[in-house]
């Protein structure tokens, strides 16, 4: 049985825990506005030492300074997690972006990442924030999974975070 609950800065060593590894089809660009989409037949590997380190440090930041995280656990073993920042972004400062998002691969579409968000979502309105900001990575898997959590392609990308991540994938959900 999963369980969730909120995260503390010192479980960013069960961070290690989750297999991000995928195989993946498509990725998506920005084109004129506009999804492309393009082949990748690849495989994703889990994390290197490297980027555990940074991955570590953003959950540690984030938490920090006013940031929360929702954890899924089998037993004592974190599955899934999402981390919602502490930042107000956006022209009205009414947005809080999702800035990390992952469920491990053999827990992948079990209902695990819409619960995560649901939290995250609640946590977010309870802030005062009247929208959740995505810049997900562009794999088809990503952004199919926010897509079908009511998230849509923002016209207005979030300069800093698109500086940080080029080519992601920017998106706006409505609370």
């Amino acid at each position: 049985m999963i369980t969730y609950q909120f995260m503390t800065v010192d479980q960013a060593c069960k961070l290690k825990e989750i297999d991000r590894s995928e195989a993946i089809d498509l990725i998506y660009e920005m084109r004129d506005g506009k999804l492309s989409t393009i082949e990748a037949n690849h495989e994703c590997p889990s994390w290197t030492h490297d980027m555990l380190i940074e991955l570590e440090n953003r959950f540690r930041f984030e938490l920090e300074h006013g940031g929360m995280a929702v954890g899924a656990f089998d037993g004592d073993t974190l599955v899934g997690f999402g981390v919602l920042a502490h930042k107000f972004r956006g022209a009205k400062q009414d947005q809080l972006q999702v800035d990390l998002m992952y469920v491990s691969r053999k827990y992948r579409r079990q209902g695990i990442g819409t619960r995560i968000m649901k939290e995250i979502s609640t946590e977010a309105q309870k802030k005062g924030a009247k929208y959740l900001y995505i810049s997900s990575t562009e794999t088809r898997s990503a952004v199919s999974f926010y897509r079908s959590n009511g998230s849509e392609i923002t016209d207005t990308v979030d300069e800093e975070l698109f500086v940080k991540e080029p080519l992601d994938i920017h998106m706006i959900k409505k609370l």
